[in-house]
């Protein structure tokens, strides 16, 4: 799944490469057998397509995959090996324990001189500068500098002769043209031997752009093993993939006002990856439901209706499709979009019109249907039935004269029959639900409540 982390980065390469006139290089790092499926790529690709990243953009290139490359990375290490930058060595964890006397230690150079050369089991490492240091020109932090001495001879082929990550990741970036990498913090320790293979390979290293971590609400870092992560599961939720775009742009960064809801465009033009945090930035779900609802009332009503649409069939709609009135739904549409913070929240707001009977919250019911309440219901039918023009404001009166008979202010007076006729004490305006689902529904939903509010009062 596509990790909210990597969007952000994703959509910060995004701006970077469309202000400059560049090119966003997509690569696909697959060399690692157990994690690549065929779908897991295309779960990347479709949920950048869905954040306003995809191919038709001229700024767009690849997919690339890395194990495409697998020849050039074995050439580009034996060229190290050639030129001396890079031996082979034979020792094992257990030999290397023996000699310093830490499980921790990195490698002590011990097969620096002696020769070996390529037999199976015999790993390839860089061999790195022993004095100096390594300096990163970092966008966002400066320029960090990583004396050499305490970098170790690190690993760049395996003992069966396969490339490592680093160097592979090096060589693609080489031939792909890769002039600014823009990723997460967590890479920021890789990048001295990153940029140490670089130079050995005879090549200006890239500009580099760590960004800051992204923390959950204990201010640890968001984990795909103990938080939600995956954007897939945020638009499975009923995020907009605007508020999406817009809240991640700013994890890190802002425009420098007020302002924090605002159009991508405006947002990208804006982007500075000079003026992005180096502190950690907080993952607030509850902030991120408050943008999408601002997004969701900003919709016109055909947007809306259309972003409503996949959670009005199965297998998240409790109702068959005959069931469904589209002229019913686009007529109480409005009332739920000022109400909604999440798509999919629309089901349990108008699953009442398209049920034979109303999903009851028993919570809401015993609220509800207290002493009294089933005096209420049968007046209410009673006067309701006499009612010759079904218009919510015609219902509300009704409802109001209902209530002084009873000495209850409306809220008190409606709140037995919203319930009859929604199943839940809280949902969209009553009157102009009844009006929706018209007399002979209502009647009968009155009728169904009296009796179970004779019963319940009976059992009391």
């Amino acid at each position: 799944m596509f990790h909210v982390g990597g969007a952000r980065s994703a959509l910060y390469n995004w701006a970077v490469a469309r202000q400059s006139g560049g090119t966003f290089v997509l690569r696909i790092e697959d060399t690692d057998a157990a994690r690549n499926k065929p779908e897991w790529i295309d779960g990347i690709v479709n949920a950048l397509s869905a954040i306003g990243i995809h191919d038709e953009d001229p700024a767009f290139e690849g997919p690339y995959f890395q194990s495409h490359n697998a020849d050039r990375h074995r050439e580009a290490a034996l060229e190290l090996f050639a030129a001396g930058r890079a031996y082979y060595c034979d020792c094992t964890r257990e030999q290397l324990r023996e000699r310093t006397g830490s499980e921790h230690l990195g490698y002590d150079g011990f097969c620096r001189e002696r020769g070996l050369t390529f037999e199976e089991g015999r790993a390839l490492r860089f061999r790195t500068p022993d004095e100096g240091e390594t300096v990163v020109v970092d966008l966002i932090r400066g320029e960090p500098a990583f004396p050499n001495g305490a970098i170790e001879d690190f690993v760049i082929a395996r003992g069966d002769g396969s490339p490592v990550f680093l160097i592979a990741n090096v060589v693609d970036d080489l031939d792909e043209g890769i002039t600014q990498v823009i990723r997460g913090e967590e890479h920021l320790s890789n990048t001295p031997k990153q940029q140490l293979l670089w130079e050995a390979l005879g090549a200006e290293p890239p500009v580099w752009a760590h960004l800051p971590v992204i923390v959950n609400e204990k201010r640890q870092k968001l984990s795909k093993r103990r938080d939600k992560v995956a954007l897939e599961d945020y638009l499975a939720e009923g995020f907009l993939p605007e508020a999406m775009v817009n809240y991640l742009m700013l994890l890190g960064w802002g425009p420098g006002d007020d302002r924090e809801i605002m159009p991508h465009d405006e947002l990208e033009q804006l982007f500075r990856i000079e003026d992005v945090n180096t502190a950690p930035a907080f993952f607030d779900v509850k902030k991120l439901t408050a943008f999408n609802g601002d997004y969701i009332r900003a919709l016109s009503p055909e947007q809306f209706a259309n972003a409503c649409a996949p959670w009005l069939v199965a297998p998240y709609a409790p109702w068959g499709p005959e069931a469904f009135d589209k002229d019913v739904f686009e007529a109480v549409a409005p009332l739920a979009q000022t109400r909604l913070a999440l798509l999919s929240e629309i089901t349990g707001y108008v699953d009442f019109l398209f049920l034979d009977e109303p999903v009851r919250d028993e919570a809401s019911w015993s609220k509800a249907m207290k002493a009294g309440a089933g005096d209420v219901l049968s007046d209410a039918r009673a006067e309701l039935a006499a009612v010759a023009d079904w218009k919510a404001d015609d219902l509300k009166a009704v409802l109001l004269a209902v209530g002084e008979k009873h000495g209850l202010k409306l809220g008190k007076a409606q709140a037995p029959i919203r319930v009859a006729v929604t199943g839940r004490t809280i949902g969209l305006p009553l009157f102009e639900s009844m009006e929706l689902l018209g007399r002979d529904r209502v009647l009968a939903r009155l009728d169904a409540a009296a009796r179970s509010s004779s019963v319940d009062e009976e059992s009391l």
